[in-house]
């Protein structure tokens, strides 16, 4: 992968001294594979907002698809990042609740506006507003993130428990997204669910899926992979190289099929060739996010007939974010084993060459702090 860092030595703290903006380090993305390490100004609080100095951040396939080029942000330079964990360390005028500096957090990272057609409903990740969907944290991979004020407002700013490392805490907003596709799909105890790709997100689905008592299938192409979905708890894993995943599901579940199907993939063609293998009256959910103008053939007559539902998730709800936290700080849901590798900021774009090569199950960048 194309690209480069930028040292940078300086020494960062937040606040003001002489006048002058103080300094933090960032891993700025310039352009399609160009991501520099260098030194940005600590972001200002205004009112409703807050500083959370950044202790742990974790890499997402949508970071990796950003650098190679696929929706770079309008705005270069720009930061990434959205999967964070850490500590407050300003607060701006008007912000209401126990915010006070130190206080360890994890963060929703979609700025909503709470009161449009979808927010009314609990969708705040469809909000209407000109700051919903895209728009949110500036950017998890720095020293520190400014949280916006429609963040704070809807409690997006979670506290966590003392025995919850920072780590685990970064895990929750992946896990939301796996949670919110569940609740999407009505994924029920004692239904069968068939994840179709083993990454991260695809093993998220799979803990997710055991937690609502669900049987869940793992297909994949790659033997590493589904033998760790196999010490999860996966029921049945099919290796997509060798058996055809519809046969086999249909073979598992008595002909039936199953009744959610997730592709954890981003390839539409590949996705559209397991549509079959969902029961009538199922849910198949396109998860992996797509990359435009790529639309596949879909039989209209096969959804029609057996009341297929063809849906997609997006994110995730402050809701789902809260439950998520709370099942991985109870132990309900186990993340540890699925952050394979921790970087410093400075290794940022180790991390993303080895991510991009599959070569590493879930990436977090860990920040040193005072306080461990």
């Amino acid at each position: 992968m194309p690209g480069q860092i930028k040292g940078f030595d300086g020494i960062v703290k937040a606040g003001r001294g002489d006048g002058k903006r103080m300094m933090m380090k960032a891993a700025v993305v310039h352009g399609k594979g160009d991501i520099r390490i260098e030194p940005v100004p600590v972001p200002e609080t205004g009112y409703g907002e807050v500083l959370v100095k950044v202790r742990a951040s974790g890499i997402c396939a949508t970071d990796i698809k950003t650098l190679l080029g696929q929706g770079l942000p309008e705005k270069l330079p720009a930061i990434l990042g959205h999967e964070v964990a850490g500590t407050v360390e300003r607060v701006g005028p008007g912000v209401r609740g126990d915010l006070s500096p130190g206080k360890r957090v994890a963060v929703y990272p979609i700025a909503v506006c709470g009161e449009c057609f979808f927010c009314k409903r609990g969708r705040h990740n469809l909000c209407l507003r000109e700051y919903g969907l895209a728009h949110g944290i500036d950017g998890g991979f720095a020293q520190y993130v400014r949280i916006p004020r429609e963040i704070v407002a809807i409690g997006g700013l979670v506290e966590l428990p003392e025995h919850l490392s920072y780590e685990q805490a970064a895990m929750a907003e992946p896990l939301s997204c796996c949670l919110a596709a569940a609740r999407a799909g009505k994924l029920e105890e004692g239904d069968t669910m068939l994840v179709v790709g083993a990454g991260p997100m695809g093993l998220l689905h799979l803990k997710t899926g055991l937690w609502r008592g669900a049987r869940v299938i793992v297909a994949d192409l790659r033997r590493d992979r589904l033998e760790m979905a196999a010490r999860m708890g996966a029921a049945h894993c099919i290796d997509a190289g060798e058996k055809d995943v519809v046969e086999e599901v249909r073979r598992l579940t008595d002909g039936l099929g199953a009744g959610l199907v997730v592709a954890s993939l981003g390839a539409p063609e590949a996705a559209a060739q397991y549509l079959p293998a969902v029961r009538n009256g199922g849910t198949f959910n396109i998860f992996g996010g797509p990359p435009a103008n790529r639309p596949v053939n879909v039989d209209f007559r096969w959804i029609h007939y057996s009341e297929v539902v063809l849906t997609g998730t997006f994110a995730s709800t402050p809701e789902d974010f809260r439950l998520a936290l709370k099942l991985i700080a109870g132990g309900q849901i186990l993340v540890d084993d699925l952050i394979s590798h921790r970087f410093e900021l400075e290794n940022m774009l180790e991390a993303v060459e080895l991510a991009r090569k599959q070569e590493i199950i879930k990436g977090v960048l860990i920040m040193p702090g005072e306080d461990g």
